[in-house]
């Protein structure tokens, strides 16, 4: 069975394309830090096409968080911006990049439209 987390990356991988990130380019590496071992994912934008790999490369934006907590994110329990100003994720690089992706991540259980599509398939 996979985890939220595996099956947001993969359901961004199999979109191909994103009309929301047509106009944003870049790259941003998500390090799930859980103790010694940290799992890296890469999302790769370039004008809304999307490319999603597992690896520890360079990228434009880092973002730093624990496993349980980014699963959260992506079942739309928990709210990026939020989670930046608490200190529950860390970025470095270009934070605009990470507001213009966070679009993708799905809002609270009772909120409406496409953006909210996935968290709705996990439930």
């Amino acid at each position: 069975m996979l985890d939220a987390t595996t099956r947001f990356f993969e359901d961004l991988d199999r979109r191909g394309f994103e009309p929301l990130l047509q106009k944003t380019s870049g790259t941003l590496r998500f390090d799930l830090h859980e103790g010694a071992q940290t799992t890296h994912w890469l999302l790769e934008v370039d004008r809304g096409n999307l490319r999603v790999r597992q690896e520890d490369r360079e990228a434009d934006t880092v973002v730093g968080t624990d496993p349980r907590f980014f699963g959260d994110l992506v079942t739309g329990g928990e709210n990026a911006i939020a989670a930046l100003i608490r200190g529950d994720m860390t970025v470095s690089g270009d934070l605009r990049l990470l507001l213009q992706v966070e679009r993708l991540f799905p809002g609270p259980a009772d909120s409406r439209g496409p953006r909210h599509a996935f968290q709705r398939e996990v439930h």
